[in-house]
């Protein structure tokens, strides 16, 4: 079996408003695992399935065992970074939810446009989107060579 990450865990001390929160700025869907602290995240179309493969993973939702990450805290843990149409709106988005700034959008030549954001417990998740604020898009084909 090889090493892939198939699955991620976001943890939160109010998990319901944290799932409001994804839910409002990545359009996830969470449902709640039985009677257990616990919420299956459906990241969205294309995503690893039980019975199919996929481009992305799903993840979960636990309730928060400890206190949260502390704002301006270096980051303790694994940052999971999303692919996104548009880094910039949905950065936006995050902060209009309720999210803090963790890192403003930047241009990365050769990768894509990146931004890091903190959502409302503390957890730092990271934005990828193909196209740079020029318009480029690092994903399109080199034109042919002469």
């Amino acid at each position: 079996m090889s090493s892939l990450v198939v699955h991620f865990e976001l943890h939160a001390s109010e998990p319901e408003r944290l799932a409001d929160f994804y839910g409002r700025v990545l359009d996830w869907r969470f449902e709640r695992y039985g009677e257990l602290d616990y919420w299956t995240i459906q990241t969205g179309e294309g995503s690893i399935g039980m019975d199919a493969p996929g481009m992305g993973i799903n993840g979960g939702l636990a309730r928060r065992e400890g206190p949260p990450p502390e704002a301006g805290a270096p980051i303790n843990g694994v940052v999971v970074v999303i692919g996104v149409d548009d880094a910039d709106a949905r950065y936006a988005a995050a902060l209009e939810q309720g999210g803090a700034e963790a890192m403003a959008p930047y241009d990365m030549p050769g990768v894509g446009r990146l931004a890091y954001f903190r959502d409302p417990d503390g957890n730092v998740m990271g934005l990828i989107s193909d196209v740079l604020s020029d318009g480029s898009d690092v994903r399109a084909e080199a034109p042919p060579e002469d």
